[in-house]
């Protein structure tokens, strides 16, 4: 017969591998969507960041595709900052989707006034997201929000016209939202490869 060999003295000699769940990096930020949590390389928003949307148009499932995560940053008592939305926000659709109304704030303003206050907000480390819909932006503008999100440790979104994926961006993420079919595409991902295989999405679900 063999000798009898301890399991722990070959693993303290790292002669077995062992293998380990990956863990989800700390300060991570699910986005609540476990398809889309899957394929992104910290499981989620990236943290203290800015993240684009492109649309088709305003209205094309952003909301329901942050959603989970304004409520879930509500609920625990941060802020969710909302500056320039191109619509007046219907407050019964956010207590539906779980946004504690308490912890939202809306600003008014459009153009570089709207650039400056989120940049403000993000700066400001009292928000935990700003969400900002730019239409005319440059790299340099959009820049600025990436290093005010570092700065405040705050997350960014930054809703845009799908033909902004033309131009670079110094976003640690660009997601695409398409209508027919329904579906959000990885454009960047800050730390790994964007997937090739769009994910299926159906804003509301």
């Amino acid at each position: 017969m063999g000798a009898v060999v301890s399991l722990d003295g070959l693993l303290d000699e790292r002669r077995v591998w062992k293998g380990r769940q990956p863990a989800r990096p700390l300060g991570a930020q699910p986005t609540e969507h476990p398809t889309l949590d899957a394929v992104l390389p910290s499981g989620g928003w990236p943290a203290a960041a800015l993240s684009e949307l492109l649309l088709p148009a305003n209205g094309s499932g952003e909301l329901a595709l942050l959603w989970p995560t304004l409520a879930r940053l509500s609920q625990a008592g941060e802020r969710v900052v909302l500056v320039g939305p191109p619509h007046q926000p219907y407050p019964q659709a956010w207590l539906a989707a779980g946004v504690d109304l308490r912890w939202l704030s809306l600003i008014e303003a459009a153009g570089s006034d709207a650039l400056w206050a989120a940049e403000q907000c993000l700066r400001s480390g009292s928000c935990g997201a700003v969400l900002c819909w730019p239409q005319q932006v440059d790299d340099r503008a959009l820049r600025r929000l990436q290093v005010a999100a570092e700065t405040g440790q705050t997350l960014a979104f930054a809703c845009r016209p799908h033909s902004a994926a033309h131009n670079p961006s110094p976003a640690a993420l660009r997601l695409a939202i398409d209508l027919h079919p329904a579906q959000v595409r990885v454009l960047k991902c800050r730390g790994g490869l964007a997937p090739a295989t769009p994910i299926a999405f159906v804003a509301g679900h």
